[in-house]
């Protein structure tokens, strides 16, 4: 029930965590896949190479997205490249981001601005151009990671928690107005998740401990846990969903 053959996701953000864990599933799932990477072209091509045998086409791209005028000109390019190879796009999974530390008081411009940029302009350069694709062909799913800090805030990362946030409604907002077109849209928002992104502070082994412990489930997610429900929202069993942002946070904030 989760088969995906002839279906082609875009996946943003799909060389490292959340990101190479989706791609991996839909792979296994029958998808063929383009994905996004930010710098490692090694990482990417690894990927690629540990899935051959799923004998899906598997094609990467790079994409920085920290200069939104740059960003749109790669992101106009990736997406005509990827009908032209693949012809069409039935899902988009909009995974690019990223997470920094910010005091609100000692908050800088740029500080701001490039979480801003990578994770709403990004995400809606995407998203705008493979709308009219996908209206074109009568459909398609939009999956946006978000997070609870989109919902609850997030103190010293109030630029990622407003960034998240931005997201949500955005997400709400495109499900109305792209439910004619048959194009469902929705939303994971993780809470923690043990990748690379929290390396910054699972390096301390007690804060990481603390973290697991405060979690209901008493388990820090896996990239894998996420991309289980993206995988979800983008098949057949999630034709009456739409507008929805289901939260995967082991029970740690029940906000819906």
């Amino acid at each position: 029930m989760l088969n995906l053959e002839n279906k082609v996701v875009v996946i943003t953000g799909g060389s490292r965590g959340i990101g190479r864990a989706c791609v991996k599933f839909f792979a296994q799932a029958g998808c063929d896949i383009a994905f996004t990477y930010n710098k490692s072209k090694y990482e990417a091509d690894r990927l690629i190479e540990e899935l051959h045998n799923t004998n899906r086409k598997i094609k990467a791209y790079q994409c920085s997205l920290d200069n939104d005028k740059e960003a749109e000109k790669q992101i106009i390019n990736i997406v005509k490249d990827v009908i032209k190879e693949f012809g069409k796009i039935d899902i988009l999974v909009n995974n690019a981001g990223i997470w920094e530390y910010g005091e609100a008081d000692k908050m800088s411009l740029e500080n701001w601005n490039r979480t801003m940029t990578v994770n709403v302009t990004g995400t809606m350069l995407f998203t705008r151009e493979v709308i009219p694709f996908m209206k074109n062909q009568g459909g398609g799913k939009i999956i946006i990671i978000t997070s609870t800090a989109g919902q609850r805030g997030e103190a010293f990362h109030s630029h990622y928690a407003a960034s998240k946030g931005a997201l949500i409604s955005y997400v709400k907002s495109l499900s109305t107005e792209l439910a004619p077109f048959k194009i469902l849209v929705n939303s994971v928002a993780p809470g923690w998740v043990d990748t690379e992104m929290c390396d910054p502070v699972f390096n301390d082994p007690d804060y990481k401990e603390q973290v697991r412990q405060s979690i209901p489930l008493k388990k820090i997610a896996t990239p894998e846990d996420i991309a289980g429900p993206v995988l979800f929202l983008a098949s057949d069993l999630a034709n009456h969903i739409t507008g929805e942002i289901l939260n995967v946070n082991g029970g740690s904030v029940l906000c819906g």
